[in-house]
């Protein structure tokens, strides 16, 4: 989800909601504790130079049940984040503490922002080597080495 599609969606809400992969809710008394750019600017294993850019919003759980975010009032954080910072209209991501802290995508249901979970991954895939799908083998076509003869001693 980019920057403005969040402002779009906050604009209809009378407040929010983030939803963890595992279907639990983030705490209501959460507090965005940081709206921010993040830059990374990396060479990926195959030797390409990349640069990737992130809106980050840091989530936080207080033990402050009395102030919670509303709607009007993240976006304002935004609005003030967007020309204090120059931020790009860019994919979001959300940092929130769990054992360690996770790093989410989001996502909209309606009624709950989702957090997605993020993976790594192989950007250089065609300079690696590294397949696209796992070959298939049918278990019929393959022969039974001589070393794993029940008596061959190799188990």
């Amino acid at each position: 989800m980019k920057l403005s599609e969040i402002k779009s969606v906050l604009g209809g809400l009378e407040q929010i909601a983030f939803e963890l992969p595992n279907g639990e809710l983030v705490p209501r008394h959460f507090h965005v504790t940081e709206v921010g750019k993040i830059t990374k600017n990396f060479i990926d294993c195959g030797g390409t130079v990349r640069d990737e850019e992130v809106i980050n919003f840091q989530l936080w759980n207080a033990n402050d049940y009395d102030h919670r975010l509303h709607p009007e009032k993240l976006v304002h954080i935004i609005e003030l984040s967007e020309k204090i910072l120059s931020l790009p209209d860019a994919e979001i991501e959300v940092e929130y503490q769990g054992e360690t802290i996770g790093k989410f995508g989001v996502d909209f249901n309606g009624s709950n922002f989702l957090l997605t979970n993020k993976a790594t991954d192989c950007l250089a895939k065609d300079n690696c080597g590294i397949p696209t799908e796992k070959p298939k083998y049918k278990l019929s076509d393959l022969q039974a080495a001589s070393c794993c003869e029940p008596s061959s001693g190799c188990c």
